[in-house]
């Protein structure tokens, strides 16, 4: 898979970064200055978006996703990471805690959940019914309705109309974009959320429109040594439309995770 590396390689924690359904590295822009101060810092485009090409299998799940993290983890020489995760990606980033604890120094979870709600999975069928009978253009023209607050969207039109145009040249297929979907919407951990041991942040928007804020709420009820953050504002991504307010919630975990071990 295709990965970048940032910050100074010498610093001893690494900070792992993994976006949602997008599955870009670039989805962290807003992130990796503040991040780099303090870890070495690994993104990554996830299997089959962006850079990192492939035919997704029949079948494929979010279990796939994480042992994918495993060999880059091994490529990229690092033992154990703090994982930040959006959405699908901090399911990929449950399951590794579930599956391979040792590797997790902590999970910082951004809108994310431990088993997808009907709510959510009715908006991935009407994407999925957009892909399909409409075409991709379409779909990747209604993605920011399920991102972004309508005022954000507003003032960022030119932005957005880049974003999709760059989506529709890496566009893998219909197939794999499907495959993908299905994965985070048979997604379900609740049965396993007690056994997460390391220190948790669950970050969470209230006007999210994809997934109900009391997904997040459930998260932090099962999961023991988490801390809830809640912003009032921001829509699903809001560690890209309110990045000063996310930004500060990151130095406060990741201080306080630091000064815990020292």
């Amino acid at each position: 898979m295709y990965y970048q590396i940032h910050g100074n390689q010498d610093h001893s924690e690494t900070v792992l970064l993994s976006s949602g359904l997008g599955g870009s590295h670039h989805y962290w822009e807003s992130q990796l200055a503040v991040l780099s101060k303090q870890f070495r810092v690994i993104v990554y485009d996830h299997f089959s978006t962006g850079k990192s090409p492939g035919k997704i299998p029949e079948g494929y799940g979010i279990r796939d996703m994480s042992n994918e993290l495993v060999e880059l983890l091994a490529e990229t020489q690092t033992e154990r990471v703090h994982f930040i995760g959006h959405a699908l990606g901090g399911l990929i980033g449950l399951q590794l805690a579930l599956d391979f604890p040792e590797k997790v120094v902590s999970l910082l979870l951004i809108n994310a959940w431990g088993k997808t709600d009907d709510h959510t999975k009715q908006c991935f069928e009407i994407r999925k019914s957009l892909l399909r009978n409409s075409g991709i253009e379409m779909f990747l023209k209604a993605q920011p309705l399920f991102l972004y607050p309508a005022e954000w969207m507003k003032r960022h039109r030119t932005l957005l109309d880049a974003e999709t145009a760059k989506a529709l040249k890496a566009f893998a297929g219909e197939d794999n974009l499907i495959r993908r979907i299905d994965a985070v919407a048979n997604f379900d951990a609740s049965g396993q959320l007690s056994q997460i041991q390391c220190p948790t942040g669950i970050v969470v928007s209230r006007d999210d429109l994809l997934v109900p804020y009391s997904c997040s709420e459930h998260l932090h009820r099962q999961i023991d040594h988490s801390v809830l953050y809640v912003l009032e504002k921001g829509g699903h991504a809001c560690n890209i439309t309110e990045p000063e307010a996310f930004n500060a919630i990151l130095r406060e975990f990741y201080n306080d995770q630091l000064q815990a071990v020292a």
